[in-house]
């Protein structure tokens, strides 16, 4: 008989939680489980299809004022049939940030309660008011689950320290990369505005957020621009530091910096670049590094990005200044990914009772 997996998440909007739920959908063996995913907003990011054997219900959110209230009080405040979905044997809060998921989570009949941590919320604390006040209401939640999913090793210590959790169980589960969809798209016709191969041409890809540290990136290649003339940056992502982070690029490093934009299709673009650039402060496991390394990228990353990915090599600032001036256009040597995405899989069916 399958076993039942209820995932709960609040949107399939660009993002990386978001991609590597899409992408684990995509990938599970139906034959094996039998999977329901709980959304509470509507609409999806992303190209391509859902399995016809997953079942999804979009559900109404609760009040936002939930989030604002102690959790044990907001899970009285707000009511919803659970019972009608019947038992599972995992109930997975895969958002970690959201009331509606882990009050799904908690509330369905389930043998099993389990939640992700995609990032590291000790410094996301620290550098974030608005998660520091989500996290004084929402904190009550986190006794109720059986088990947590860090998404890489560097994210339990940080979550311990501010959750009081040592010593419960946890398990690490990376992200899983779709290959065969990214080696479909890639090959896909794209525009990519002033493109030139007789460049050396860097790409970057994610949220244009404080976290994902583009305004370091810049001012780095900024740097490394007044070096070396043939230097170009494509910045792949949208966000609220759009406006600032173009005329930080304006200013810094004119005419040398491209922002694209959210793309549904971002490997077509990936592919037609010769390096993959992040400067991130802080992640959870960077699922655009994966990619990157899929397609055969060099990637030039800062040193404190190691801690996040397996087998990956990082740069001090000073370092990675020097590499980008010295990179050279090399072939390319694509990763299947195979054997990291098989221990992903096991590791998520061993989650299960």
């Amino acid at each position: 008989m399958k076993k039942r997996i209820a995932f709960f998440q609040d949107n399939l909007s660009a993002g990386g939680i978001q991609k590597s739920l899409f992408n684990l959908l995509r990938n599970l063996d139906y034959d094996r489980v039998d999977v329901t995913l709980f959304l509470f907003q509507e609409g999806c990011f992303f190209t391509g299809s859902l399995p016809e054997e997953l079942t999804v219900h979009q559900l109404t959110p609760p009040p936002r004022i939930c989030s604002f209230m102690p959790f044990d009080t907001a899970r009285k405040f707000w009511h919803h049939d659970w019972e009608q979905y019947g038992e599972f044997d995992l109930a997975a809060d895969f958002n970690s940030y959201q009331f509606s998921c882990a009050c799904g989570a908690l509330g369905v009949r389930a043998k099993r309660r389990v939640m992700w941590i995609h990032n590291n919320v000790e410094i996301k604390r620290h550098n974030e008011w608005k998660y520091r006040v989500l996290w004084h209401f929402f904190e009550g939640k986190l006794k109720y689950y059986d088990c947590f999913i860090p998404c890489s090793r560097a994210l339990w210590k940080p979550f311990c320290n501010v959750s009081g959790m040592e010593g419960h169980d946890h398990i690490v589960i990376q992200n899983y990369i779709d290959v065969p969809e990214i080696r479909a798209k890639e090959s896909e016709p794209v525009d990519v505005p002033e493109l030139n191969e007789h460049n050396m041409n860097f790409v970057a890809l994610g949220r244009l957020a404080h976290q994902k540290g583009y305004d370091i990136m810049i001012e780095l290649f900024a740097e490394a621009c007044r070096q070396r003339d043939d230097l170009r940056l494509y910045i792949i992502g949208g966000g609220m530091e759009r406006r600032k982070l173009g005329q930080q690029a304006q200013q810094q490093a004119p005419g040398k910096i491209i922002f694209l934009g959210d793309r549904s299709n971002p490997y077509a673009i990936l592919a037609r670049m010769d390096a993959f650039l992040s400067t991130s402060r802080y992640e959870g496991q960077p699922l655009n590094l994966e990619e990157a390394r899929a397609i055969g990228l060099p990637l030039y990353c800062t040193k404190n990005l190691e801690q996040y990915s397996e087998d990956l090599t990082g740069f001090e600032r000073e370092e990675l200044l020097h590499a980008i001036v010295a990179a050279k256009k090399q072939p390319k040597h694509p990763d299947d990914l195979t054997d990291y995405n098989r221990e992903i899989l096991e590791r998520i069916y061993a989650l299960i009772p």
